[in-house]
């Protein structure tokens, strides 16, 4: 997980989600963005995520186009649309908004609702109809930040795990599998760490 932005589902936390996702991928443009069809996404990723051109004189009369975003070259945004009946899911249709999906790709959000169930799991305060709801905001976001980085440092992932010659497997965290980290750490090493290395 990269980047969790913790509040309202608004254009403007829409926005805060992608530039903290920007800033972690260090200036490389995804490949692939999928998502719902929540309606603030193309406007936000291409605000976030796109350049800005302006297109050539074409010397016809008339004023000249001026400058607008256009998404970078190499990237897809695609959304999942699921037809329902009696609230079970019927079908699923992925619909590119704008690019091309990479070859042998598709877009889908099962990596996002798998990521969505983990973390309910693993923060009461996100268990549906329970008397565990956080009673602060601020409670609520410090737990949620919590959670998401221990899940990357702390919890090994039995599909990231790694067979050495002898078949014998080897535990990876999220962050492992990044290059982030090189063992799993324990709670107590990722609490007690400091934040900014010396």
């Amino acid at each position: 997980m990269l980047e969790v932005a913790v509040g309202p589902r608004t254009a403007e936390m829409t926005r805060s989600l992608l530039e903290g996702v920007k800033g972690r991928l260090g200036g490389r443009t995804p490949e692939l963005i999928t998502s719902d069809e929540y309606a603030a996404y193309p406007e936000v990723i291409l605000s976030v995520f796109g350049e800005e051109v302006t297109p050539p004189r074409t010397g016809k009369p008339g004023r000249p186009a001026g400058p607008r975003t256009v998404p970078p070259a190499g990237m897809c945004y695609a959304t999942v649309h699921k037809t329902r009946e009696k609230n079970r899911v019927v079908s699923v249709e992925q619909r590119v908004i704008f690019g091309a999906l990479p070859a042998g790709t598709k877009a889908s959000t099962s990596y996002l609702e798998r990521q969505n169930g983990t973390d309910r799991h693993r923060n009461a305060r996100k268990g549906r109809k329970t008397y565990r709801f956080s009673k602060e905001w601020s409670a609520h976001e410090s737990m949620t930040h919590f959670t998401q980085l221990s899940y990357n440092f702390c919890w090994s992932v039995r599909t990231l795990a790694e067979k050495d010659a002898s078949g014998r497997k080897h535990p990876r965290t999220p962050a492992m599998a990044a290059g982030l980290a090189d063992h799993v750490w324990s709670l107590e090493e990722w609490v007690t760490l400091p934040g900014v290395q010396r």
